[in-house]
Parts: C-alpha cells; structure tokens; sequence
C-alpha cells in the first residue's frame, strides 16, 4: 500500500497534468478530504501508509478536481468572512473581495442607528447571514430568483444561529417586495457581461451558476435596476453597496441620478481594482 508521500505524488502529478493550479497544495486536500484530515496531518506524516479502503474515495475525488470541478463544490464548503458556508453548484462560491461589502455594510449601519437589511442577489447568503452574525440587532431580507439558492442561505442561516432575523424571498431583484424600507440595500449582482463568460476560467465557466455571474448582456443591466429602483426600498437616508467589475466603475457612476444620490464613492480591492460603489440617498 503507498504512503501518504507517494499518494500525494500520484496525484500531484495527476492534477498537474490536467493544468491544475497548485498541484502540490491541490492533492493534499484532496487527500486530506477524504482522510477527514488537514494538510498539517499529511505534512507532519509522508511515512503513514494508506489504507487501501480510501482508494476509491481518493481517485474519485481526484476525478472530479481533474476535470476542473471546483474544490469548494466537492468538499461542499467554503469560508467566508470567518464563517464555513455550505456552497452547491446552486450558488456562486464565496470570493474574498465580496468580505468588502460585509465590511463597509457593518461600517454603515455601526455609524447609524440602522439596523435593516436587503440582500439582492443573495446566493449563499454570505453576506446577509455575515452581517447577522456580527450585528445581532440588524434584521435582513434576502432576494434570490432561485428557489434552490434560497435553500442553500436558508441552511446557512441555521447553521450560523441567525435564521430567526433572516427573510428569504424568491425574487426578481425587488420585484417581490412590496412597501417595505431598509436602512441598507447590499448586492454581488451578475456583472460579467456575456461575451466575457467564455475566456473565465474552466472552474467558473463551466461549474459556477451563469444566472448568477451574467446578465446575458454587457453586465450592467442588473445593476442599473438595482440602483434605479433601489430608491423606493430605502429609509430616506440610505445606503446602496454594489460589488462590479474591474472595469465598470466609470459606467457605473454615471447611473446615479445626483437629484436622487448623493456622490457615489469607489472602493478598491488588495489589487487596487475599484470593486465597490457606495451611494446614499439624500
């Protein structure tokens, strides 16, 4: 039977041979899911020998990860903001520069008196069962035209003990609410535009939600409802935080009708690309 050594050789050179990032670092967790142990353990024991019983679990995983399947749909989580997420192929995966809008929401409503919630777009629910976590007098709504999504945030709102301040709506942006008022309005929109869906990465193009990452347009209509109608949403005083894309900021900010918003403000990620506007009404 191999070691833990030469099975992580295996399949390095497996994931290798398959253009895989990180093939090294790709194997041992792999391994490491289906040992139910962390790289440390593999790190700490190349001597160990394997036991054959995990031979089939091992290359089935090795498998799907061959064939570009994100690890985070094959392990079924992903960590967010401090906090494991149940992720499925229902919902995008969690990405760090989305922290953002956690941050500068939870900035917003600790400056304020505000303590309500839309989350559009909602997916995981990431964001909103984030935000609840952290701040346990805000309530949110969460908006998501998928019924499978809103399951998968409903059950991330249970594991994370925040399920009793969180609404689930399935929803075309706001078209499910009626005359309800938020402090805050949030959204990751589908902002890639369509002709950019088939040079992503085989990992997103071909495993992540489409509905979830485009408009089938030039990835600004989504938005543009967004900050068109998000007005009738909003306290009188509110704020709209917008995650976009590395080149849509000057496009974006010239959507906010200065009668209605006060300036726009950018926010830009570790990469230096503006990922973030921020608006409130006046």
């Amino acid at each position: 039977m191999p070691t833990i050594d030469e099975k992580l050789n295996e399949v390095e050179a497996i994931l290798k041979k398959n253009v895989i990032p990180e093939p090294r670092r790709e194997a041992s967790l792999l391994i490491g899911l289906a040992l139910k142990r962390d790289r440390t353990f593999l790190i700490a024991h190349p001597e160990y020998d394997l036991d054959p019983r995990y031979d089939g679990e091992i290359n089935d995983l090795v498998r799907r990860r061959a064939l570009h399947e994100p690890f985070q749909y094959i392990s079924g989580v992903q960590e967010f903001y401090g906090l494991e997420f149940e992720v499925t192929p229902d919902v995008l995966i969690p990405r760090p520069e989305t922290e953002m809008l956690v941050e500068h929401g939870l900035e917003i409503l600790g400056k304020s008196s505000g303590n309500s919630v839309c989350d559009v777009g909602t997916g995981s629910g990431c964001i909103a069962v984030s935000m609840l976590h952290e701040m346990t007098r805000v309530h949110a709504t969460a908006l998501d035209a998928s019924k499978n999504a809103l399951k998968v945030a409903g059950r991330n709102a249970d594991k994370h003990g925040v399920r009793d301040r969180l609404e689930l709506l399935e929803s075309d942006v706001f078209s499910s609410l009626d005359a309800q008022k938020f402090d805050l309005v949030v959204s990751n929109p589908p902002y890639v535009p369509a002709d950019d869906i088939e040079g992503l990465q085989a990992e997103v193009r071909d495993f992540e939600p489409h509905t979830a990452l485009t408009d089938w347009s030039d990835g600004l209509s989504i938005i543009r409802r967004i900050v068109n109608e998000s007005p009738n949403f909003l306290s009188h005083d509110g704020h709209l935080l917008v995650e976009i894309g590395f080149d849509q900021s000057p496009k974006v900010a010239e959507m906010f009708d200065h009668t209605r918003w006060h300036s726009p403000d950018l926010f830009h990620d570790l990469q230096g690309i503006p990922r973030l506007v921020s608006a409130q009404l006046r």
